[in-house]
This record gives C-alpha cells, structure tokens and sequence, in this order.
C-alpha cells in the first residue's frame, strides 16, 4: 500500500496540472490526471510564466532550467546536449528552458546576467547555478552532484 508521503507532485507538461505519483511508479510512464498527457516525455518542457509556477514552484520534482534566448550562439549550440540529457535525467529531474526574451520578467527575477545559464530548483528553492555551454555528460554530472 503506497502513502501519500512516498508521493511526489509532478505537474504536467501540457495543462501544467498537479498531479500526485508515488516514488515507485514514477519510471511507469505516469500519465496526467487531468488531461490524460503524459507526464514525462524525454525532452525539454519550454516555460513560460504559469509552467514556471506550476512545476518549478509547486511541484515536488527537481527542476533544472536552461535560462537561453534564440540570438545566442553557445545556447543554441547546448540545445542538443540538454536534449540529451533530458533522456537520461527523466523522471528523477524534469529539464526545462525558458527563454529570457520571451520572459524577461522570470529572468530579472532571477538575476540572468549571462545565457546560457542552468539553475537546478527543488521546490522553488535554488540549489545551484552554473553558467555558460556544457556537453551532456557535464550537465548529468552537475545535476546528480547538486541534488
């Protein structure tokens, strides 16, 4: 029987809904209860300012964010490395990118000074920033070694 304490909130990368999954089952392909999406994809979630609140300030999963915008050459240069590593990091890190032209509010907020720059969240906390290009291997191990 599964308590609610082994539950972990995972909120949907399509409507942004909360959703409730125990730990064991979270590599099962949980689907949202709410729209029926899937809850993990594999790939990068793009945020905007209600998927920035829905998964990285309400929702238990780690999140880490690929703060770029579409003019930089080593963020589109990264792109294919963060893809990469949201294969291997999912479900256990749910990787995301916000573009700071389309939301220079969420960028200030969080002092971007320099793209492309990661910052790992748990539960709206900041637990690490690292700024500039990484391969996929770095990001998986910089993720791993901060959470």
């Amino acid at each position: 029987m599964t308590t609610e304490s082994t539950a972990l909130v995972v909120a949907c990368p399509r409507c942004n809904g909360l959703n409730r999954v125990p730990q064991e089952r979270m590599a099962e392909a949980p689907k949202c209860g709410k729209c029926g999406a899937a809850l993990f994809a594999a790939h990068p979630l793009a945020l905007d300012d209600a998927g920035f609140h829905a998964h990285v300030e309400r929702a238990d999963l780690p999140v880490l964010v690929d703060f770029w915008a579409t003019w930089c050459g080593p963020c589109r240069m990264m792109a294919p490395q963060f893809e990469a590593a949201a294969a291997q990091l999912e479900p256990q890190v749910r990787l995301a990118k916000l573009d700071t032209e389309a939301q220079p509010a969420l960028g200030g907020r969080f002092g971007i000074r320099s793209i492309p720059t990661l910052v790992l969240f748990r539960q709206g906390r900041e637990l690490a920033r690292q700024s500039g290009a990484m391969g996929t291997a770095d990001i998986i191990r910089w993720t791993r070694q901060n959470l």
